[in-house]
């Protein structure tokens, strides 16, 4: 089995919410008594099980000041669909949704609207565009790992 089978098979369940906790700390890492308390498991030493699982699967290192954190460049497809900004954990989508709504927004408050061809093509691509987005963004968060 390879590396990228093994790390399938066993990123699932708790192993898993506490990968999802540290990828939300980042860099600044996380202890197991901090896993704990986030995750509601019930000793030091289960998160800390899990997190030398992760440490096994190559996901997380141990930083210096003896905290851990997730390894950069791990290609993980449970969470490829996220992003983590400033410690949330957004869908990728999340952002052309965002994108295509200020657009059609902005074209909105700047254009009249006008019985035109042209005002018509114009919304029904906006429209279009920003429900398909928005549509694929909530799919993503409702299909969270957990």
């Amino acid at each position: 089995m390879d590396d990228k089978e093994r790390v399938r098979s066993e990123l699932k369940g708790t192993t898993l919410r506490v990968y999802w906790a540290l990828l939300k700390h980042g860099e600044d890492g996380a202890g197991p008594r901090d896993i704990m308390r986030e995750l509601g498991l019930s000793s030091p030493s289960v998160a800390a099980y899990h997190i030398e699982k992760l440490r096994s699967l190559g996901l997380v290192e141990k930083t210096e000041d003896g905290t851990y954190a997730p390894k950069k460049n791990v290609d993980v497809e449970v969470v490829s669909d996220f992003v983590n900004v400033l410690g949330m954990m957004l869908p990728r989508f999340f952002f052309y949704s965002v994108l295509f709504t200020t657009m059609l927004i902005t074209f909105l408050v700047v254009y009249p609207l006008r019985p035109d061809p042209q005002t018509v093509i114009a919304l029904v691509f906006g429209l279009t565009a920003a429900i398909i987005f928005w549509v694929e963004t909530l799919r993503v968060m409702r299909r969270k790992p957990f």
